[in-house]
């Protein structure tokens, strides 16, 4: 491959990255270009992609011109004779400059798109994204604001029992939402393995590693909804990890903010009042089988029995069978070098309780165990004293 193709290649794929749009404006099945996407970089991109098939389209034009004339007119039923020449230092010179003077040409307004994709400073709004086994978390850093952002197509579409919506994998249960007209800097990493979190109408597309943060940015033109993906490889429902981003008007974003200021507060209370009530067996079993469907049964399979050689199962192992310590530690503290995650900060005590009655009791388990949002706070508590004396020792 020579240099001009290379470059092509590379700028061909970079625009690819935002080619599939997944916004609410569903394109047909016959459209194969890129789409011009909702923001001033999107655009460059798109502009910057035409550049360069156009160059490209020229050059095969001008070669293959060239060459099917020189068959036609220089073949030998015609008498021609191939002229013989050695080491011409002006072919030489012009077979150099000229590549030379069109990867200058390109090269310019590639790398000034490229510098304005990097160029993450003044921004409006900072969101850290973060991503893990399989979902995205986001922190609006200046606004005391976080959540989970899971899947929310149906199960039952999943498993071809009923007919697959229009957004059949592409919808969530909470929605990123930002303003329009607004600089947006996200702060992207990952709890686990590598993501990349990929939204096409924005033509940002940056992937999450552990332990590092990447930048990106965008600045939306439109309100809508604009639909993504994970776009790396990351394990067995790298599928379903979608990602969507609601951009509204300065006002209404601001009461969507205050609305859901007031929602976390008063989650925050309930969860408090749930440490000094209790529930009975049927309220934890119906509640912790609506956490285990939408954390659990991705890895464990609904009817518990987990994948073999990938995913324990629950039915019938002695971490649900057991004593009830270590089936709370594994949920809250999750286990170091598995797919197992720590969901103390995921879920709430009383879904936690929930979860594990649930599959302490589900599936013919029948331990008859009930656990409540008092023990896993009690936990935690021991746990965090444990430690605590530990680092004083």
């Amino acid at each position: 491959m020579d240099r001009l193709a290379a470059l092509n290649l590379f700028a061909l794929g970079g625009g690819l990255s935002f080619g599939a749009r997944a916004s609410e404006e569903t394109p047909s099945s016959s459209q194969y270009n890129l789409t011009q996407g909702v923001t001033e970089i999107s655009g460059q991109v798109y502009e910057l992609h035409m550049l360069i098939f156009y160059i490209c389209c020229a050059i095969a034009f001008i070669v293959f011109g060239i060459m099917f004339y020189s068959i036609i007119k220089h073949r030998k039923s015609k008498g021609a004779v191939a002229a013989h020449f050695h080491e011409s230092t002006k072919v030489e010179i012009i077979w150099t400059v000229i590549p030379v003077l069109i990867l200058i040409g390109m090269a310019i307004p590639a790398t000034t798109t490229l510098l304005a994709m990097e160029d993450t400073s003044q921004s409006d709004i900072t969101i850290k994204v973060t991503g893990s086994q399989w979902k995205w978390h986001y922190d609006y850093l200046d606004e005391g604001v976080q959540f989970f952002s899971l899947l929310a197509t149906d199960q039952k579409q999943i498993d071809g029992l009923e007919e697959k919506g229009a957004h059949y994998l592409l919808e969530v249960d909470n929605a990123l939402v930002v303003p329009i007209a607004k600089k947006i800097r996200f702060l992207l990493t990952s709890d686990d393995v590598i993501h990349s979190w990929w939204v096409p109408d924005f033509a940002v597309k940056k992937d999450t590693i552990p332990g590092f943060i990447n930048e990106a940015w965008t600045k939306i033109d439109k309100p809508g909804v604009y639909r993504g993906q994970c776009a790396e490889l990351c394990g067995k429902a790298h599928g379903f990890m979608p990602i969507v981003v609601q951009a509204m008007e300065q006002d209404d974003y601001d009461q969507w903010l205050a609305d859901k200021k007031a929602e976390i507060a008063l989650a925050e209370q309930e969860a408090a009042a749930a440490l000094t009530s209790e529930l009975g067996m049927d309220e934890l079993m119906t509640q912790g089988e609506s956490v285990y469907v939408a954390r659990c049964a991705v890895c464990h399979q609904a009817n518990g029995e987990g994948v073999t050689g990938a995913f324990p199962a629950i039915k019938g192992s002695a971490i649900a069978l057991g004593d009830i310590d270590p089936h709370i530690d594994i949920i809250v503290n999750g286990r170091s070098g598995t797919a197992m995650q720590a969901f103390a900060n995921q879920l709430t005590e009383q879904e936690i309780a929930a979860v594990i009655t649930y599959q302490r009791n589900a599936w013919g388990n029948d331990t008859g165990d009930v656990i409540q949002a008092s023990d896993i706070n009690q936990f935690k508590e021991n746990a965090q004293s444990a430690s605590d004396m530990e680092a004083a020792q």
